[in-house]
This record gives structure tokens, sequence and C-alpha cells, in this order.
């Protein structure tokens, strides 16, 4: 028969191993840095304030774990009311064709039939986000700004900003992967707009310099 003194001892083992078992390993309490720090933006359709009144600056993250809690906060792109719009952009980089670092390129887009938002919508938005955050277009990073998604009554709309609409090459090859990505069947045609071109446009659409 096990002492008094025995029982201690092995109660007390057992609530070191107790213990042990609820500390969190290194791992789990370091972040995981991104490489560039990234701005989420909002806008809100009310016509009765002006185009930059609508346009909210909502947070900046760096993380790999901030942004996660920032996307399982926020509604989906799919819930967004009409006329509404989500931003990511690279710190310091205005979602406007003005900023500086924007007003000399360009932007894929992708447009979507309205009966696509509730089953690509959320997914392809995502998937965008993914490419930013992890640097995917590998040397051609540098180059993306920002992407945007338009929630709209006709038709929703994706697009990737760059800060160039040059070399033909490496702009090419960001849209391939994005359309890589996104899964997007090889007839389906999408566009690169320069954004001087969109500025001045007629009609609804802007000259298309690429396309994949």
């Amino acid at each position: 028969m096990a002492s008094e003194q025995d029982k201690d001892s092995v109660n007390s083992d057992d609530g070191q191993e107790h213990d042990n078992d609820h500390e969190l390993s290194p791992e789990l309490l370091i972040k995981h840095p991104l490489q560039n720090t990234w701005t989420l933006w909002f806008y809100k359709n009310d016509k009765t304030k002006s185009w930059t009144a609508n346009l909210r600056e909502i947070i900046s993250f760096n993380t790999v774990e901030d942004f996660w809690a920032l996307y399982n906060h926020i509604e989906l792109a799919s819930r967004l009311g009409a006329g509404c719009d989500y931003s990511l952009f690279k710190e310091g980089i205005k979602p406007m064709w003005e900023d500086d670092r924007n007003k000399k390129g360009g932007r894929w887009l992708i447009n979507l039939d309205k009966k696509q938002r509730g089953s690509c919508l959320d997914n392809f938005w995502l998937e965008v986000v993914l490419c930013l955050i992890g640097e995917s277009f590998e040397g051609e990073s540098v180059m993306v700004n920002g992407a945007v998604v338009n929630v709209r009554t006709k038709g929703d709309k994706l697009a990737m900003w760059l800060c160039e609409t040059k070399p033909q090459e490496s702009i090419v090859k960001i849209g391939q992967k994005i359309k890589n990505r996104l899964g997007i069947e090889e007839k389906v045609i999408i566009g690169y707009e320069v954004h001087s071109d969109t500025m001045i446009k007629h009609g609804s659409t802007a000259k298309i310099r690429y396309t994949v």
C-alpha cells in the first residue's frame, strides 16, 4: 500500500505534468511577420457625401495572425451593400488613381456576373488578398500596390493594381498568376487597363492594353 508521502509525490508530479500541458510552445507565441504592412480601406456608397469622404481607412496589419483576425471579423464582400468597396493596399498608398504610386500604373480587371456573387466573389477576393500579402508574384511583387473589390448591382469587379504599365512581360506574368490562382478558365479573357486611360474613357470601358 502506498504511503501518504508517496501519494503526495504522485499528486505533485501529476500537477506538474498537468501544468506543462498548458504551457504554450514558443511558436504559438510568436507572430509571423509579412514582408509588407497592408492597410484595409472601406468605401461606403453614401450619395450625400463626396467620394473622398466615403473612403475610410480601417486598419493596418503586418503579421499573418493579425490578417486572419481581421478577415474573420469583417463582413464578407458578398454581403456588402451595392456600391461599396473593400481595398487592400500597401501602407502609405491610397486606393485612388491620383496617388503618386498609382497614377503611372494600371489594373488587371476581372468582371463577375451578378449570379457569381454567391459562388465566386468571396473565394476570389480571399485568393487575391492572399496573393498580395504572401508576395506570390515573386520578383514582380514590387510592382503590385494593392487590390479592390467593387460590389455593384449589375455585376461585381475585382482588380489588382500595379504601379507600372511596363515591361509587358512582367505585367502579363502577374495577370497569368492571378488567373491561375483563381482557377479562371483559359477561354475567359481578362484585361489590363492603364489608369490614365480609365480616367478619360469614353463609355463604360477603358482601352485594354494587355490580355491573358
